[in-house]
């Protein structure tokens, strides 16, 4: 009876991603009891973003009025390569400085709660694949884009995470040999030709060339203040440079796909992160690419769709895969 109830206890999640966190307390239904949001700040460093994140959990139950008994466990989803059996963050490129951070066994010696650490896409997509756009479907995978890409992959129902953790990293496969260095220290990387970033980075590249574009007049002509979600707002009311740069990152997360779909054949793939609020001004082109190049009958297998939790997919399948481990 004891455990029965102990089952039934909310988790704690925690969103980590390079440009937010989201601390959020979720019930054993995957209800959202509780949320709050924070900068990142992740051109701080580690220590000041391990304490927004200590912060965020203590202020989330101060606010609840909820006693860390009362919890069933703590969820930790973060940007970048996991150790999923040692709790580490080994690697983040959207998170400067994190190598080899313990982060699971940080916030578990600070609060005494059994407390688990998964990378924050492949929680996306166990929270799009419990409640969101890919219930029932077995075998999807879902990328995530915003300030970098990140990916999760579901294989027979059940996360794929690899012998050691670290599978999924779906924007750091190499697209261009020649491309752009990334900050992962290889070069080409889909993250640095489809990302947000790299979209924001272009739009800046071409008008500061000297190119004309009402980005201009979105960011009252500081070039530097131009963001992904400046160049959809202008590629949506029909400005050239913004649908240019858009239909070239589309491309190239197109050629990613191929990819995916030629070597692991799923279902649908589900595209989550700020740019999926694009929605088909992005995926078209990129449907488009896969229709040409993929394997025709891997191509027609797959459905290629947006993801329908928004930014409360990382904290759903954080909860998801706390309740999975114990």
């Amino acid at each position: 009876m004891q455990e029965a109830k102990k089952s039934e206890l909310p988790v704690l999640a925690i969103d980590l991603g390079g440009t937010k966190i989201i601390a959020a307390i979720i019930s054993d239904k995957g209800q959202v009891m509780a949320r709050e949001y924070y900068l990142t700040l992740a051109e701080e460093g580690p220590q000041p973003v391990i304490g927004r994140v200590l912060s965020a959990i203590a202020h989330l139950l101060d606010s609840g009025n909820l006693d860390l008994s009362e919890l069933r466990s703590i969820s930790l989803a973060a940007a970048g390569a996991i150790d999923l059996d040692k709790g580490l963050v080994t690697l983040s490129p959207n998170l400067p400085g994190w190598y080899n951070i313990p982060l699971r066994d940080i916030v578990k010696d600070k609060h005494g709660v059994n407390t688990f650490l998964i990378n924050d896409a492949s929680a996306a997509a166990l929270g799009e694949h419990q409640f969101g756009v890919g219930r029932g479907v077995n075998n999807l995978i879902l990328l995530t884009l915003g300030t970098g890409i990140g990916g999760g992959v579901i294989i027979n129902g059940k996360l794929y995470s690899g012998p050691c953790g670290s599978a999924g990293e779906i924007g750091h496969m190499t697209i261009d040999v020649n491309g752009p260095r990334c900050s992962c220290g290889n070069v080409g990387c889909l993250e640095m030709l489809a990302s947000g970033t790299a979209i924001a980075q272009e739009a800046i590249r071409r008008i500061s060339q000297g190119e004309k574009s009402s980005l201009a007049e979105i960011v009252d002509g500081k070039a530097g203040n131009i963001t992904a979600e400046a160049v959809g707002v202008a590629a949506k009311n029909g400005d050239s440079l913004a649908l240019e740069v858009i239909s070239r990152a589309a491309t190239y997360l197109g050629v990613g796909m191929v990819n995916l779909v030629n070597i692991l054949n799923p279902e649908m793939i589900i595209i989550g992160g700020g740019m999926a609020q694009m929605g088909d001004l992005l995926l078209d082109t990129a449907r488009q690419v896969v229709k040409e190049r993929a394997f025709p009958l891997s191509a027609q297998a797959v459905r290629i769709v947006t993801a329908q939790l928004g930014e409360n997919a990382g904290v759903l399948g954080a909860a998801v895969f706390a309740r999975q481990q114990n």
